[in-house]
Parts: C-alpha cells; structure tokens; sequence
C-alpha cells in the first residue's frame, strides 16, 4: 500500500497541473470504489477553480472554495497526469479534466485495479474538514513541529502494545506505515516487540528523529517502488534501495551481519534485527 511518502510524492507531482486551473469536466466510469463516489460531483466541480493541494496522513486533498476533494490510492491505486486522448487501460476508473497552460487541458486519472481508493467530497458547509469520518481520528503529521519524543512518549504511557502496532494505528502518529516503521525503529535502536510503555523518553527522542529524517528521504527519492505503486510521471522510486531491514528476511544486517528476521505482527510483516534492535 502507497504510504506517506508516496502520497507527498504524488501531491508534489500533480500540484502543478492541478493548482490555479479550472475543472472542465469530471468522468466516472463506475459507481464508486471502496464507497460509492459522490453522485453530484461534476455539478459540484465543473467550472470551478483549484485552489492548492493537500495531504492529511495517506489521503489527497484538492482545495476548492466551498470544499475539500479527498483522494485516497487505496491498496493498488495511483494518479497520473495525462494529456486529452491517452486511450483508456483497464481500472482507469475517474477522470478530473482540469483547463490548461500552454500545453493544453491536462487529466488526472485515477486507476484502481483492487478498487479500495476512494473519491470523496467534503462540503465547507458540512464543517471543518478534520471532522471528516475518514480523518478525525488521525495523530499528527510526523514531518510537523507538533510531532516529537516528547509526544510518542506522552502518549504512550498506557499502551501496552508492542511499539510497532502502536505505530501503524496512527492516532498519536499519521502516515507511518510498515516500510517505514520498521526502517525507523531499526535506526533508532528499538525492538518492534517492545511495549510502548516501557520505552523511555530518550528513546523515543531518536525514535522521532528517525521517523522524520527516514519519512524526508524517502519523499526526495520518489518513494518505494511498490507493488503497485507508480508516480504520477511514470517514473520508479528509488528509496527501497536503502532498506536496512524492510523485506531483507535473512539477509546479513547491513550493521552487524546478523541476518534479518521476520515475524507477524497483527497480520503485517515486520523485519528486524535481533541484534541492532533491543
């Protein structure tokens, strides 16, 4: 599944083509994705301006005046930015045909082939966007000031789960997903099976800065090339060539030579080492 990076990736990629530019058209080629798209959305957003992109956790904003398009890539899902005419693939699924500059009217079009993203509209009159079902329940972002040690460890006084699970739930952190929650954990030292409770506050403190920097360099690498993942100019990211345990079960720890161990930790892989990592 695209994770926070990925997701910036892709809002840095169309933010250009999408920002100042007038939506002329919008197509759906089925009732809906993981929830049905809103039935109106062409009358809600044909003839008017895009103000700016955005990015809360994993999903997309778009930003009009009266309200909030929110994209979400889903398990398999991807964005691409397209002239008029590109003929049609299997799973391409919604089109927003936006005016154009000097190259003419652009598509951005989303293809889902498993079909868990989502297309949703956020009126201003249904009130502050982060009251949103999908993003009330969101921690903070974790490239922002309000994300720090001091709040991983504030927060997790009473979480018995192992650190790993408390990460991936993201209601004190958002957008940090399996990749990079292994990778950060295994910068900063601490093992995915300890209980959040009993990590100390120095601990979390290179836990956070591990988060920050692992989440900033994999954005000016493009993202992990995923599955399914593929940026919205088509090109490949390069960050999952500095995996120091993500999907490296057995391989020798790039530290110490340990090889990397794998386990299940609620129904996700997790890959570290026994040794680095206590």
């Amino acid at each position: 599944m695209p994770e926070l990076p990925e997701v910036e990736v892709t809002r840095r990629g169309v933010a250009p083509h999408l920002e100042n530019r007038v939506v002329e058209d919008v197509i759906l080629r089925r009732e809906g994705l993981r929830w049905p798209f809103p039935p109106n959305l062409r009358a809600l957003l044909a003839g008017r301006r895009i103000l700016s992109t955005g990015r809360r956790g994993k999903y997309l904003l778009v930003n009009f005046e009266h309200g909030v398009l929110i994209v979400h890539l889903g398990m398999s899902g991807h964005l691409r930015v397209l002239p008029e005419g590109i003929e049609l693939k299997k799973h391409d699924h919604f089109d927003l045909v936006v005016s154009g500059g000097p190259e003419g009217r652009r598509v951005l079009r989303l293809h889902d082939p498993r079909r868990f993203g989502a297309v949703l509209w956020h009126a201003h009159d249904d009130g502050e966007l982060e009251q949103h079902i999908l993003l009330r329940g969101l921690g903070v972002e974790p490239l922002s000031d309000a994300f720090s040690g001091a709040l991983l460890h504030r927060e997790t006084r009473k979480r018995s789960a192992p650190i790993k699970q408390v990460l991936l739930s993201g209601d004190i952190v958002v957008g940090v997903g399996n990749i990079y929650a292994c990778e950060s954990l295994f910068r900063a030292g601490i093992s995915p099976k300890t209980a959040a409770s009993r990590i100390s506050r120095a601990r979390y403190d290179k836990l956070a800065e591990a988060i920050r920097d692992i989440l900033a360099a994999a954005i000016v690498q493009g993202g992990s090339t995923l599955r399914d993942f593929i940026a919205v100019n088509g090109q490949s990211g390069y960050f999952q060539q500095t995996y120091f345990v993500y999907d490296r079960a057995g391989v020798p720890c790039r530290n110490c030579s340990t090889p990397v161990r794998q386990i299940k930790q609620g129904q996700r892989s997790t890959f570290y080492c026994a040794v680095c990592q206590r």
